[in-house]
């Protein structure tokens, strides 16, 4: 049994172990092992020269990523908490994410960028937010969101192992609320872009990833003592995403919640519910709804009222099913 966090660690030391180009930067991921201890032990299997402790510098971590990216290494840098990626945008949108389209093919940046994400955990705005949203909308980039240690693993090494760059998302808050069985095989990898139906329904689609999976499996649970059947579908992967999966539920029950913790406005759901009401507007029996995080900064003493809690999630399904 594995948590998100030790499932981190120990991926990163088998796709190290595997392939001697990979190796570990950012704020004290050495001898510390993160500041959630995502990359602890690292250092003593690997040393110095592959886990490395970088400057309190953003831009320089992924200006430096980029450039052994571009040289042949495959850097797996981590920003302590996504809300502090923004020093460092710079560098990923106008140069990682655009290298191989301004080089005709002929360079690439094989890197990825680990950083724990989202609310929950009583951090305020600086140590909560999630900006998906940012990344999605930037085309060169790929973007993973898993919520259980199984995703973590089969995702960490498909990102490792891909050619351009990815955004990997963690949701901490659940970095040691989930505990299951990982397959041991070095090989598992789970492809992006294909999304995880978690449990079957007859009467509604819910429709989430990263932390806020957890407040929807939680609503689906007291739906099914109320009798009502929630198809629950984790997407997992954001940029792709996994259309196919999410329209061939939606078109087959006619009614979809969709749970994002991000703010309201141009939340990832919002492409989701776009996409389906163009695509399939003629098999809905109603509007999609959004259940989100609002158009504020993140609150320090309202943590949970942000976030798309349970009852928030059981409100909207009434909605969409007395429409």
């Amino acid at each position: 049994m594995q948590t998100i966090v030790q499932t981190v660690a120990r991926t990163l030391a088998e796709e190290m172990r595997r392939d001697d180009r990979v190796v570990v930067m950012g704020e004290d991921v050495g001898k510390r092992g993160g500041v959630f201890l995502a990359t602890e032990g690292l250092f003593d299997q690997f040393g110095p020269d592959r886990v490395m402790d970088t400057p309190l510098s953003e831009a320089a971590i992924i200006g430096a990523a980029v450039g052994m990216a571009v040289h042949g290494l495959r850097p797996v840098a981590e920003i302590q908490f996504a809300d502090y990626i923004f020093p460092g945008f710079d560098q990923l949108v106008s140069q990682a994410a655009k290298l191989r389209y301004r080089s005709g093919g002929i360079f690439h940046a094989p890197m990825v960028v680990r950083m724990p994400a989202g609310g929950g955990v009583k951090g305020g705005h600086h140590h909560s937010q999630n900006p998906e949203s940012h990344f999605i909308h930037t085309p060169g980039l790929k973007v993973v969101y898993p919520s259980t240690p199984t995703d973590i693993k089969g995702l960490l090494k498909t990102a490792i192992r891909d050619e351009d760059p990815v955004i990997f998302m963690e949701p901490k808050r659940l970095y040691r609320a989930i505990k299951e069985d990982v397959p041991e095989d070095i090989e598992f990898t789970i492809p992006l872009g294909q999304a995880k139906v978690l449990r079957q329904g007859t009467d509604l689609v819910l429709i989430s990833y990263g932390g806020s999976m957890a407040e929807t499996s939680k609503a689906a649970e007291e739906l099914a003592k109320q009798q009502i059947s929630a198809e629950l579908i984790d997407l997992r992967s954001l940029m792709p995403w996994d259309k196919e999966t999410v329209l061939k539920s939606v078109a087959r029950l006619g009614r979809v919640v969709l749970v994002s913790e991000s703010p309201h406005t141009l939340n990832f759901m919002s492409e989701v519910s776009a996409t389906i009401c163009e695509e399939i507007l003629d098999s809905l029996l109603a509007p999609p709804i959004r259940v989100t995080g609002f158009d504020t900064p993140y609150p320090y003493a309202q943590d949970r009222e942000y976030l798309p809690g349970p009852n928030r999630i059981l409100r909207a399904v009434q909605k969409v099913l007395e429409y």
